[in-house]
């Protein structure tokens, strides 16, 4: 078994719902956290049906303290504790820096960096408390490292350089507790985020077929990512079989990142 019990938020959609649905193929129970309890509760009914032997879903809103303490209490009244968590919670708002409304900025630093926080540090205080070891993947992103040439990308790529400078420095706090923290780094993946910005169904469609198209040529393997291909690196970072990676960053991109920019 890769982990007898695991914790994700954003589990109700995209990248979140597949690692909750991965785990509990492979036996783990499971709690699924979402700000959308309809969604939460939704995955997590899938997950029964996928061999979990417990889903719960519950609803968290992860960049309010509150919300993420009472989820994790809530956690380990129905799951009887935890050892593994992805925290994978994100939103996307992209606007040009100049005339980037501060309230919408700080919005996406409070769910992906300060939710990102939250969610580890209540994972951790209840692991060191308990003196258990464990695992904490973190999702990240390619603008951690790289400006997009789409631009208006300023409030995401810092939320995501924020996690990614944030996994590095927890690591090595908490390796001495036995303790894992790694980050993921999908690229383009095909989940609703990426049509986050398109208000009706006729844009969404244009947008998709156009980011589609962009895949085709700009990713060297052709194509958007699959979120059950980036579920299976996190399950892989959560597992046993990753016991010696701490840290660290997969970077699960379709070869995005390796690529030059210059094609002369």
């Amino acid at each position: 078994m890769l982990t007898s019990s695991l914790v994700v938020t954003g589990a109700g959609s995209g990248i979140g719902r597949a690692v909750v649905l991965a785990c509990a193929q492979r036996g783990a129970k499971v709690a699924a956290l979402d700000i959308e309890a309809a969604q939460a509760d939704e995955v997590a009914a899938l997950a029964m049906e996928a061999g979990s032997p417990l889903a719960v879903g519950i609803s968290c809103d992860v960049s309010a303290e509150e919300s993420v303490r009472a989820a994790f209490d809530r956690v380990e009244e129905l799951l009887g504790g935890f050892d593994a968590v992805c925290a994978n919670a994100g939103v996307e708002v992209n606007a040009p820096l100049h005339s980037f409304e501060l309230e919408r900025w700080r919005s996406v630093l409070d769910v992906n960096l300060v939710g990102t926080f939250l969610t580890c540090r209540e994972a951790l205080s209840r692991l060191v408390d308990n003196e258990a070891s464990g695992s904490i993947v973190c999702t990240s992103s390619p603008s951690a490292f790289l400006g997009f040439a789409g631009g208006g990308n300023s409030a995401y790529a810092a939320s995501k350089g924020g996690i990614s400078a944030f996994v590095r420095s927890a690591a090595i706090d908490y390796a001495r507790h036995g303790v894992r923290i790694n980050a993921v780094v999908p690229g383009a993946t095909d989940t609703s985020m990426l049509l986050a910005s398109q208000a009706d169904e006729a844009a969404r469609t244009d947008e998709l077929e156009r980011i589609r198209s962009a895949a085709s040529t700009q990713i060297p393997l052709g194509r958007l990512g699959r979120p059950e291909e980036i579920a299976a690196a996190i399950v892989w970072l959560l597992s046993p079989e990753a016991s010696y990676v701490t840290g660290a960053h997969l970077v699960c991109d379709g070869g995005l990142m390796a690529r030059s920019a210059n094609d002369f």
